[in-house]
Parts: C-alpha cells; sequence; structure tokens
C-alpha cells in the first residue's frame, strides 16, 4: 500500500508525555431492569499513551466493546472514572464530550457506518464538515488516494466492496488528524485476503503519524501486532502482555 504522506498526516510529537492521553480508573457499567443487574464491566483500570497501540481481547460478552466505546464517551460508566487528554468525561456536557471526540479521536467501525447517499470523498469529509471546516477537499483527495481510492472518489458505498467501504472509513477517522483511533473488530467483515491491507494502513497510522491506537478484535493475529495486549473475561481485565518484538 501507498506510504502516508507527511503533508496529510500527524506529526509525532517530540514532546516528554506528562500524563496518558487516555486513563481509566476503577470502571464499571451496569445494566438495570426491573428485574435484574448485569455487571457488564468490573473496576477496569488502564492507561495509554500517545502514540501506543493496544488490543483487547476475549470472548463474545467479556466488555470489550462496551469498554471501549465507554473510553470514547460514547456511554457513561455505573462508576468509574475515563479521562481523555485529561478531561475526565464525567465531568463533561454531551455537547462538550462531543466536541472532544471531534477535536481528538477517530472511529473505525466492523460495519463501515459509511452514509450511503455521500460519495466516497463526501464520507471523508463528513468529520471536518462537523467542525465548521471547508476548502479541504485536496487533503480528502490526496487521503482517498493514499488507501488506494483515488479513482473512486465520486463512488457512493454501494458500488464500493467491503474492504473498499473499510479504506474509505480509514481515511474519514484520519481526515481530522486525530490523537487517537478507535476501531472496534475492523477486519470482522472481510476476507483474510481484503483485511490485510486494512491491517496493515491501521498499524502505519499508528508508527508514521504517532497516532494511537486501541482495537477490539477476536483475531489474534491482529492483536498481535499492538505493543500491548489485553484480555478480557467476565468484565475484567484477566491478563495483559507488552510484545517484547513490538519497533
Amino acid at each position: 500500500m501507498p506510504a502516508i504522506s507527511s503533508s496529510a498526516s500527524l506529526g509525532s510529537s517530540t514532546d516528554a508525555v506528562k500524563r496518558p492521553l487516555l486513563e481509566i480508573q476503577g470502571l464499571t457499567k451496569v445494566h438495570r431492569t426491573a428485574s435484574h443487574e448485569l455487571t457488564v464491566l468490573r473496576e477496569v483500570s488502564l492507561s495509554l499513551d500517545e502514540g501506543d497501540s493496544l488490543a483487547i481481547i476475549g470472548p463474545s460478552g467479556s466488555g470489550k466493546t462496551t469498554l471501549l466505546g465507554l473510553c470514547a464517551g460514547l456511554d457513561d460508566a455505573t462508576s468509574g472514572s475515563v479521562k481523555l487528554d485529561g478531561q475526565p468525561f464525567e465531568e463533561l456536557s454531551q455537547d462538550a464530550r462531543a466536541a472532544l471526540r471531534n477535536r481528538l479521536v477517530g472511529f473505525v467501525f466492523q460495519s463501515f457506518q459509511l452514509i450511503p447517499t455521500l460519495t466516497a470523498i463526501e464520507n471523508v469529509l463528513v468529520p471536518l464538515e462537523l467542525r465548521g471546516e471547508t476548502g479541504r477537499e485536496k487533503e480528502a483527495e490526496e487521503l482517498l488516494r493514499q488507501v488506494g481510492l483515488g479513482d473512486r472518489l465520486d463512488h457512493y458505498p454501494l458500488q464500493l466492496s467491503g474492504g473498499e467501504q473499510q479504506r474509505v472509513a480509514l481515511a474519514r477517522a484520519f481526515i481530522h488528524r486525530p490523537k487517537i483511533l478507535f476501531a472496534d473488530e475492523p477486519t470482522g467483515n472481510l476476507d483474510a485476503d481484503t483485511a490485510g491491507p486494512i491491517v496493515e494502513m491501521l498499524f502505519r497510522l499508528n508508527r508514521e503519524a504517532g497516532t494511537a491506537l486501541v482495537l477490539v478484535t477476536h483475531d489474534p493475529t491482529l492483536a498481535a501486532k499492538a505493543r500491548r495486549v489485553v484480555k478480557m473475561s467476565g468484565g475484567k481485565i484477566v491478563s495483559e502482555e507488552i510484545n517484547p518484538d513490538h519497533h
């Protein structure tokens, strides 16, 4: 795949990291109904520095996707704290959370979540439009070229394969130069041949652009590419491994 150029990427900071980019303390999530309680997360704590990579693995129902949503401020914890760039989500309004996400966060989902009535380049530009920024079409076009879609700018999602849609989603996630990228089963709907280039692009963003990466996956091969691998079971972190061969 083509390299991501410096003109369309976020340079790695040379400043010393004074605090974690993402900091989670004692995170618990309980779903309550009239008849019972279901504890999805139990006292989860972890942190992530700028430019780091973390894979979250575990069986279905272990709390992986719930944890990812809480890390991004998409849901409220029952107890505990989530800080993104030093900002505690529990102290922010929904509007303030959205503004923080739009400034710092990129998302890649298993289901792509492209807007079907927008072309590839229009989908990529959506995060900038939400920030009121215009005139960045050339940058969006360059990102799509770099993910191999320079000839598909005006195609709609239904005119693209699954792998092509996920490449559009990657370009969209990166257009505003996020500090952190959350990926939820990013290759879950792709075959092995299509998934390979997507995986390479995810970790290229992490390596070359200094974008921290948090990914949820069932794929041990994908997880092993991250510097850290956290395993969850029953809503808890049961182990963490550091990849000694990670660059």
